[in-house]
C-alpha cells in the first residue's frame, strides 16, 4: 500500500495526502477529474510516495500527513 503526495500545478501552495495500491493510476484519476476533492485545482504533479508492507502503518502515516504537524513536516521536506 502507498501513501502518496500530490502538489497542484496551478500556482498556488496545494498538497494533497492519498493512499492508492498504484498511486500513479491514482494520480492519472485526480487528472481526469474523477476526485470531487481535487478536480478543482487541476493538475497535479506527484511529489512523493512511500511504501508500506503493513497497510495499518500506511493509514497511520496518511493520518500523520494529514494532521497540521504533518502538514508542516511536508512544507519543509517537500
Amino acid at each position: 500500500m502507498y501513501v502518496y503526495i500530490l502538489r497542484t500545478e496551478s500556482g498556488q501552495e496545494r498538497y494533497y495526502v492519498g493512499l492508492s495500491g498504484d498511486p500513479d493510476v491514482r494520480l492519472a484519476e485526480h487528472n481526469a477529474g474523477k476526485s470531487p476533492h481535487t478536480s478543482k485545482w487541476r493538475p497535479w504533479v506527484l511529489v512523493a510516495k512511500f511504501w508500506f508492507a503493513d497497510e495499518h502503518k500506511a493509514h497511520a502515516f496518511e493520518r500523520y500527513l494529514k494532521t497540521g504537524s504533518g502538514r508542516a513536516f511536508c512544507r519543509r521536506h517537500f
